[in-house]
């Protein structure tokens, strides 16, 4: 039988950083006892994002900071919009880049990640903020 589940997920951030969503993720999948259907997240906030990157090297998730610092610099005169700061509309740019909605397959319990895939909440605001995620389990 198809059932549905759906729930918030909140991170508190202490800045410019990524977090890891796998593990809290997983733990709901189990929870719902979802055998096989999808997890959908979504992310209620315009200056932080959701993506599916490598868990192992952490190096990776520093190179991405570093290109998104290149392309899109806190404090660019060429932003408008900077009732928050210098870092503000550059983090809804980063955001507009990247995404705050992801689906996922779950098959034998399991999301279908590969084997250095990873669920990672990133932060692009300087400032502490607290974020919502939801999380949407379907399936049997």
């Amino acid at each position: 039988m198809l059932t549905q589940h759906t729930d918030t997920i909140e991170v508190s951030t202490t800045g410019r950083q990524f977090h890891d969503l796998t593990k809290e993720v997983n733990q709901r999948i189990n929870n719902a006892k979802i055998s096989e259907g999808l997890v959908t997240l979504h992310l209620q906030h315009t200056s932080a994002s959701l993506l599916i990157q490598e868990n192992a090297d952490p190096g990776v998730r520093r190179d991405l900071e570093r290109f998104m610092a290149r392309i899109c610099p806190d404090g660019d005169p060429i932003f408008e919009h900077d009732y928050e700061g210098p870092d503000d509309m550059p983090a809804h740019v980063r955001t507009a880049l990247t995404a705050v909605n992801l689906s996922i397959p779950i098959f034998k319990g399991r999301m279908t990640l590969g084997t250095w895939q990873g669920i990672f909440l990133w932060e692009h605001r300087h400032a502490a903020h607290q974020r919502k995620i939801t999380i949407h389990l379907l399936g049997q």
